[in-house]
């Protein structure tokens, strides 16, 4: 599957095209395919016309009310595939400027009303307090001049999200994530005594996944669910955006699974302080 974002704009193009023309070609009305459908007229009109981005189960349940063969099937699934998943790369995102990118999020997390981030090697950057925000940003790319400090005040303004009630989130670190010495040892207890305080917000979870507990699967990739709408998956190069539902219900497996081999509550927030003894310690 190509991750180039042009390619994948042309395979969205090349889907709707080819569902018209798929539809068209079976004799049926927009209004006769949507009952079989089980959708509205309006949602078939839109994938048609190529404003709504079609999940792979819906073109599956069209090409099943349509009776396409099995080249065709497979053909216009692959494209719809390839059409829910986009690359956005982190070069780009400099170039671009990443106070862009700070824009962007805060837009997904406005429309999220359940937000599940998994970080297996470094915090969040909700969680992040302003020095440890500084390193972790400047460690990654090489930003142009001024571009950082612009990025950090919106990162910043990103966190007063965290207390908007009709909000839900969930914070599963790996013990890595939280030892991963990439501050000195005061900014990292400052950093880890941040966590324990917003853990104890009616509407955020925080969880550490304990490291004395056998986990048979390894912590692969950090990522974030927002609702059922979408999946990012953070890579060295740059995050990959994912809308299939299968390919939700997976990550929202996967962190189901990590889940149960967590702590939580006031057992997390006493490992946290245990780390944040060490870090003291260090600074002593």
């Amino acid at each position: 599957m190509t991750l180039d974002p042009g390619r994948a704009g042309a395979d969205r193009r090349q889907l709707a095209a080819a569902r018209r023309d798929l539809r068209s070609a079976s004799g049926l009305s927009g209004e006769r395919l949507a009952r079989r459908c089980h959708m509205s007229q309006s949602k078939i009109s839109r994938i048609e016309n190529g404003r709504t981005l079609p999940s792979i189960t819906d073109v599956e349940r069209i090409l099943h009310a349509l009776g396409a063969d099995r080249d065709t099937g497979e053909e216009l699934v692959r494209l719809a595939r390839t059409a829910n998943t986009e690359y956005q790369d982190v070069r780009a995102s400099v170039r671009q400027g990443l106070h862009h990118r700070q824009r962007e999020l805060a837009g997904l997390d406005a429309d999220a009303r359940r937000l599940s981030f998994f970080l297996p090697a470094l915090i969040s950057g909700l969680l992040q307090t302003p020095a440890y925000m500084k390193r972790a940003m400047d460690m990654a790319v090489e930003p142009a001049q001024g571009d950082t400090a612009r990025a950090i005040a919106l990162k910043l303004e990103r966190q007063a999200v965290l207390h908007d009630a009709s909000k839900a989130f969930d914070f599963l670190l790996t013990e890595q994530a939280v030892r991963w010495r990439l501050c000195p040892p005061e900014t990292m207890c400052e950093q880890i005594d941040r966590i324990i305080a917003l853990s104890r917000l009616d509407n955020v979870r925080i969880g550490v996944v304990h490291p004395g507990r056998d986990v048979e699967v390894g912590p692969m990739n950090t990522f974030t669910v927002y609702d059922d709408r979408l999946v990012t998956v953070e890579i060295f190069t740059g995050r990959v955006v994912l809308r299939d539902p299968k390919d939700i219900a997976y990550h929202r497996r996967l962190f189901a699974y990590f889940e149960r081999h967590a702590l939580w509550g006031d057992d997390a927030r006493a490992l946290l302080a245990d780390f944040s003894r060490e870090f003291m310690r260090e600074r002593d």
